[in-house]
């Protein structure tokens, strides 16, 4: 298939355009070669490529180094809008979604699909993909794919917990815990089989919470951590008690993929922490 991956060389893109690219055409353009913000050369470059699926993953904020970034919304909005308004010129696309949807205010305890548009979010990201969301609620060739607490190789160590933490026991250096947290965490190669999967067989639901469905707090994952590395870490916990719960019921996930099998907590960490390991030269921590 012809597939246009928007943010290629982020972190979800970028693993998917490493995992696709084999048994796909992959269209991945950099923002020079493509300005998703300008609606005119959006509409160009889909009339000029015949694109099957559209796996819209380009993002800007959403994440704690981003918070004071200017016109999230309207950004974000701009360039999902720009594409979705040429739809004719695709046959379907994924929209990578957000547990912020749900609205982030209070703890998100296994949340359900239906619990959406009980509340509004008031930031600016989750208000992005909640505005999406009630778009795709009458469209036909969109899917929601709603994404909890993706980790994996790629992502940015210096704020993402898992790779933060791998990445200072290999420095040498005590794995810290601002406030323990739990979440509902997917391996970002477990994301790209099931988003593999959907390329092939496109669900018939138009929104799906994708996680595991399990909880697991940082605490529990730093002392994982510190069972399979060469040499333990301190771990310091700065703050006590539990910031609000970031996790959701995978259900509807789970009778779409019937025997999926996702890859066990321990072997994920251990593949993460070799690839940190590899790279340990090129490691600066903020």
């Amino acid at each position: 298939m012809n597939i246009f991956i928007t943010g290629g060389t982020g972190f979800i893109g970028r693993n998917l355009v490493e995992n696709l690219s084999s048994k796909n055409i992959i269209l991945t353009p950099s923002h020079k070669e493509l300005e998703l913000l300008d609606a005119e050369k959006v509409e160009k470059y889909l009339n000029k490529h015949k694109i099957d699926v559209v796996i819209h993953c380009s993002n800007t904020g959403g994440t704690r180094n981003t918070t004071d970034l200017p016109n999230v919304a309207i950004n974000n909005l701009r360039m999902f809008f720009n594409i979705v308004r040429c739809r004719k010129l695709y046959k379907r696309m994924i929209f990578l979604g957000s547990g912020a949807e749900y609205d982030k205010r209070r703890p998100l305890k296994n949340v359900r699909e239906s619990d959406f548009d009980k509340r509004v979010p008031i930031d600016e990201y989750g208000f992005y993909k909640y505005i999406c969301s009630k778009y795709i609620q009458n469209s036909e060739n969109v899917v929601n794919l709603r994404l909890f607490g993706v980790y994996g190789k790629y992502e940015d160590y210096n704020f993402r917990f898992i790779s933060y933490a791998l990445c200072r026991n290999i420095l040498g250096l005590p794995m810290v815990i601002n406030q323990n947290v739990f979440f509902d965490y997917l391996y970002v190669k477990d994301l790209v089989r099931i988003i593999d999967l959907f390329i092939k067989n496109p669900p018939k639901e138009k929104f799906i919470n994708v996680g595991l469905g399990k909880r697991v707090d940082l605490l529990t994952i730093a002392k994982i951590i510190n069972t399979f590395v060469e040499k333990k870490s301190e771990i310091i916990v700065k703050n006590l008690g539990l910031q609000n719960e970031y996790t959701c019921d995978n259900t509807g996930l789970m009778e779409i993929l019937n025997n999926f099998k996702f890859t066990d907590l321990t072997i994920s960490l251990k593949e993460l922490y070799s690839y940190y390991k590899s790279i340990k030269s090129s490691l600066t921590l903020e």
